[in-house]
């Protein structure tokens, strides 16, 4: 079996992750054809009905609808559901494997990484890393762009992600280098733009 092929970036909340999976969707990556698979986004699509092939089922949208309230992640039990959204979205953009998926915000543990490893094959991982103090003033000033109208930026909301993701996040690291994947770490700061990343990224030797 032919795997799609995916490139995974890793981050806080408000690194960057969306901006700079935009740009190399709109660049491409080694002369690559690339899709930014933005798995937050694609959650408040469906939760909005934002679908009109109605590929989703009305419990599956309240679920998901539910996790958004929360701010929760999908966890090992509600795996199938992920993948119906990854392949939802594959098929609407007609991605060829020979073509490079921008996975963000999925996989988010180790789990969701074992569940994806028999569907994608993860050829890097880019991991932005930014301090919490750099996470607040770039939320704070709407560093990337992104921000606008998000409901979950919130004080008390992003030190909840920030945790989660300092918790759950080093067992995933774990995870792609004992499988051999190369991690490129890029570091953000608070004004970085997703240019400035993608330059950091394509200087990476």
């Amino acid at each position: 079996m032919i795997l799609n092929k995916a490139i995974l970036i890793l981050g806080p909340t408000g690194s960057g992750k969306t901006p700079l999976g935009a740009l190399i969707e709109k660049k491409g990556l080694a002369g690559r054809r690339c899709f930014h698979f933005d798995f937050g986004e694609n959650l408040r699509a469906i939760g909005k009905s934002n679908q009109p092939d109605k590929h989703f089922l009305d419990e599956e949208i309240a679920f998901i609808n539910k996790v958004l309230d929360s701010n929760a992640l999908l966890e090992d039990k509600d795996f199938p559901l992920a993948c119906k959204i990854l392949d939802w979205f594959i098929e609407r953009h007609h991605i060829k494997t020979d073509d490079l998926i921008i996975l963000n915000g999925l996989p988010r543990h180790i789990g969701q990484a074992k569940g994806m490893d028999s569907i994608l094959e993860i050829e890097k991982v880019i991991l932005l890393n930014c301090t919490s103090e750099a996470v607040r003033a770039r939320i704070r000033k709407n560093a990337g762009g992104d921000r606008s109208g998000r409901a979950d930026d919130s004080a008390a909301e992003v030190e909840n992600k920030i945790n989660l993701f300092s918790w759950r996040t080093p067992e995933l690291l774990r995870h792609y280098r004992s499988a051999g994947k190369e991690i490129i770490t890029i570091e953000v700061r608070e004004n970085d733009t997703a240019e400035d990343m993608l330059k950091a990224l394509n200087n990476h030797p």
